[in-house]
């Protein structure tokens, strides 16, 4: 299932449940339990902020904590003015039965009024999205300790200044070690309706198991050479390295060398078993031992599912977008048949692992179904890494069942049918026919836990950055549908995601698209039993579509609005665009001529010549201009057409150091190609301790969001070498980072201590913070992306990362300083994207 939370319907039920619950005022103190220490009294403000899925942010919190001016709360003390101009003041809250710390129910009238800039009761939660407001807990300790905390409900931590990410969704496994020092310990919990509890390790490495990665032991395989992935916390001052995992499960040993831990850190690794010993079905109980230098330091169990031959069952992989083992689960064939089978991709709803998505599904006669994972239950909304693990899943299950390439069709519930919706618009050359069920097609309109993609601005700068997440706005993109066969099911009765989303996919799509089927079933919730998804007529529906070959493709009619997510359409690709991240669209015609057509916002094309055999005469004719005389040299030729001005004209292949689909920005696209993050260790001690904190920070959002693994390093152990290809994550500035220099000598942006210039624009002070992307110059697709502040008041600005959050819009590079956190975009100074040659003109370019 799928729960928004934009709707005002939905916000007043949240808001509701928040006011629900009864306390009394009492101060801050935690209660003993046998695990540890459960915290069951603390103070709520109603601050305001505002997190989602754009890049801008405001927390006046964070604000007053970053320059100093926070003072310690206290029942009823003030915390600062809302937009009315009333008090918000810190109010007590006392845990319930649940032990959740909840506002008493006439809060609102006290002193909590939300505070911020654009903060309704529909954002008063704890939620990735934002949450109106913090909770302040304290822990007094009698001396210098290393504890586990545990917060749910919570969109992040400042753990005496230390900024930790939260477990928004309440999943329990976010397990994050925290130095308590003698004395008072404070916590500023961002989310108001929370649980909070602190573990006392008695060991400095804990094995963890309550969020494993793991695939299916299938019956009659091979069974020897097995993946799954559990938790290494390492709660000591130093990093661990030279650690083996040993596994064993009936009778059979396999033993993994792992990766370095960081200090007081975690990270989630990937060991070898071998299940060949197991011959039943069901259950399989597999022991690890974690050592060094042959000492156990811990041990626990893994419950591994052996599955019968022809049920459902999960399967590992490494994924290349960082290296971490991720999952995907199938519901194979019922029957083989004489020819080759179709494939099905299914993408799920929110919350909904892929093992339970592949269940709801009855084997086929005809084919087998995938469920990809999305990276998690929720994870990006099957956009940005959502849907590269869409497309990994797509071409391992691919490799592993060879279907006729003319059936491969995509369908999704929920969440899943927005990622139906948009990875249908973003490869329609991919599917013989996509299914989105109870899906809704924007994030623009729908949102869910990170708020919706805002829909447009008055102000300049925001415009750029909204700009950044134009792929992601399917109803621009619905002519891409076309040459696709659309079944569209829906319940009538749907409260979670109501019909009127298909209904608006109907009207639009029943203007252009030739072959649309629609069935609302009656009476239908959000879900209605596995038929929800596993619905007869859809399956019929697929059965009837086919994938053409290309050779029989003579009309294309394609829009994108980034050529590094999407770019061709069957024998057409747009390489490279005139104004970055616009919209750009190409509708051409083919005949034994040659190829006519128009297009928008396109500077490079690529046409593949292959249909016109050998020594052919093709007429090339775009937008009205004379045309193109070409004759192929081979029947496998390609023409790359450059237009300047008005003119198109033939020229050489794209050449990699430019933008082009093979790397073509935003400042999100460095996340990728195994990615690595790169610490400052060359500035003063606050500004090394900030680097290493951000970068711990950005390794815990995404291992919680993405079931993620990074390699966490210092600039003195970076070596371009070692990491070739490699995407890098880079903290600090010129002055922190020793790795700069290597990295970043061309870029036109620089940073140092005291100051920043794009291109010739200069910047001075300290509290300047900024996001960019550069191509590693010694890479042909890998890319640096750059978090970096001119002093720690800049530094701690570019804190945030919301460009975790699905569909958030980042362009190339911004640059802002920490009144952004109080006056939103205002505080933007400037913001753009590099051109198709990463220089800066000015056309790309937008100041305050």
């Amino acid at each position: 299932m799928n729960v928004p939370v934009m709707n005002k319907r939905i916000a007043s039920a949240l808001l509701g449940l928040l006011l629900s619950g009864q306390t009394q005022a009492q101060t801050t103190q935690p209660t003993s339990t046998s695990s540890g220490y459960q915290f069951t009294k603390g103070l709520v403000a109603l601050t305001g902020s505002r997190y989602g899925r754009e890049a801008i942010y405001t927390d006046p919190l964070a604000y007053q904590l970053y320059t100093k001016t926070l003072k310690q709360p206290a029942e009823g003390a003030v915390f600062g003015r809302n937009e009315q101009g009333g008090e918000v003041k810190w109010l007590p809250v006392t845990a319930d039965s649940l032990n959740r710390l909840r506002l008493r129910s006439n809060a609102f009238r006290n002193g909590g009024a939300p505070a911020g800039p654009g903060v309704t009761p529909g954002s008063l939660r704890g939620g990735l999205g934002g949450g109106g407001g913090y909770t302040y807990l304290t822990y007094p300790s009698t001396r210098e300790q290393v504890a586990l905390l545990n917060i749910k409900g919570n969109s992040n931590v400042y753990v005496n200044g230390e900024l930790h990410m939260g477990d928004a969704y309440s999943m329990g496994y976010l397990h994050i070690p925290i130095q308590l020092k003698k004395g008072l310990n404070e916590f500023y919990v961002r989310g108001i309706s929370v649980t909070a509890n602190l573990e006392f390790p008695t060991r400095s490495v804990l094995l963890r198991t309550d969020d494993p990665t793991l695939p299916s032991i299938r019956l009659g395989e091979s069974n020897t050479s097995l993946r799954g992935a559990v938790v290494v916390i390492n709660t000591s001052n130093a990093p661990l390295t030279g650690l083996q995992l040993k596994s064993s499960l009936a009778g059979k040993e396999q033993s993994t060398t792992l990766p370095t831990i960081p200090a007081m850190s975690s990270r989630k690794v990937t060991f070898d078993f071998d299940g060949s010993g197991v011959t039943a079905k069901g259950p399989q109980s597999c022991r690890l031992s974690l050592t060094q230098k042959g000492k156990v330091l811990d041990e626990s169990t893994v419950s591994i599912d052996a599955a019968a031959p022809g049920a459902s069952y999960s399967q590992t992989f490494i994924s290349q977008i960082d290296g971490s083992l991720q999952y995907y689960a199938v519901t194979p064939q019922s029957a083989t048949g004489a020819g080759r089978s179709a494939l099905f991709l299914s993408v799920h709803g929110a919350g909904v692992e892929a093992t339970g998505q592949a269940r709801a599904y009855k084997p086929k006669d005809w084919g087998n179904l995938v469920a990809a994972t999305n990276r998690r239950p929720r994870g990006f909304n099957w956009e940005d890494w959502g849907r590269l693990d869409a497309l990994e899943v797509l071409a391992l299950a691919k490799q592993q069942f060879k279907p006729d390439p003319r059936q491969i069709y995509l369908t999704g519930h929920s969440m899943g049918g927005h990622g139906t919706w948009f990875l249908g618009a973003t490869y329609p050359d991919k599917w013989a026919a996509i299914a989105p069920c109870a899906g809704y097609p924007t994030l623009k309109e729908y949102g869910s836990a990170d708020g919706v993609i805002p829909d447009g601005s008055s102000n300049p700068l925001e415009q750029v950055l909204l700009r950044a997440a134009n792929q992601s706005d399917v109803l621009k993109l619905t002519t891409n549908y076309k040459p696709l066969g659309v079944y569209v099911f829906h319940g009538d009765a749907d409260r979670t995601v109501p019909v009127t989303y298909a209904r608006q996919m109907r009207k639009l799509l029943g203007e252009t698209q030739p072959d649309l089927s629609y069935y609302e079933y009656p009476g239908g919730s959000h879900w209605f039993g596995d038929h929800s998804v596993d619905w007869k007529p859809l399956f019929e529906f697929f059965k009837w579509h086919q994938l053409p070959v290309d050779s029989t493709v003579n009309t294309i009619d394609f829009t994108t609005a980034n050529p590094g997510i999407s770019s061709s359409y069957r024998w057409a690709s747009i390489e490279q665009q005139v104004q970055p991240l616009d919209y750009s669209r190409i509708q051409l015609n083919r005949s034994r001529q040659g190829i006519t057509g128009t297009t928008t916002n396109v500077a490079v094309l690529k046409l593949a010549l292959n249909e016109f055999g050998a020594k052919a005469s093709v007429k090339i004719t775009l937008d009205g201009q004379p045309a193109i005389e070409h004759t192929t040299a081979t029947a496998s030729d390609t023409l790359v057409l450059r237009r300047e001005g008005d003119r198109w004209s033939p020229t050489g292949r794209l050449d990699l150091a430019q933008k082009g689909p093979h790397r073509n920005g935003t400042f999100k696209d460095a996340f990728n190609n195994r990615m690595v993050f790169v610490y400052g260790t060359t500035g003063t001690a606050e500004e090394n301790a900030w680097a290493y904190n951000k970068a711990r920070f950005d390794a815990e959002t995404w291992y919680y969001r993405g079931n993620g693994a990074v390699d966490i390093v210092a600039d003195k152990a970076f070596d371009p070498a070692r990491y070739a290809n490699r995407g890098v994550i880079l903290y600090g500035n010129q002055t922190t980072n020793r790795a700069w220099n290597a990295l970043l000598a061309n870029c036109p942006i620089q940073v140092s201590r005291g100051q920043l210039t794009v291109g010739s624009q200069r910047y001075t002070g300290d509290g300047l913070g900024t996001y960019f992307v550069w191509p590693r110059q010694d890479s042909p697709v890998a890319s640096v992306a750059v978090v970096a502040g001119t002093g720690m008041p800049g530094l701690q600005a570019a804190n945030a990362n919301q460009y975790f959050a699905g569909a958030s819009g980042f362009p190339d590079y911004m640059v802002f300083d920490i009144s952004m956190l109080t006056d939103g975009a205002k505080g933007i100074k400037t913001a753009g994207f590099f051109d198709n040659n990463w220089s800066l003109p000015s056309q790309t370019m937008a100041k305050q």
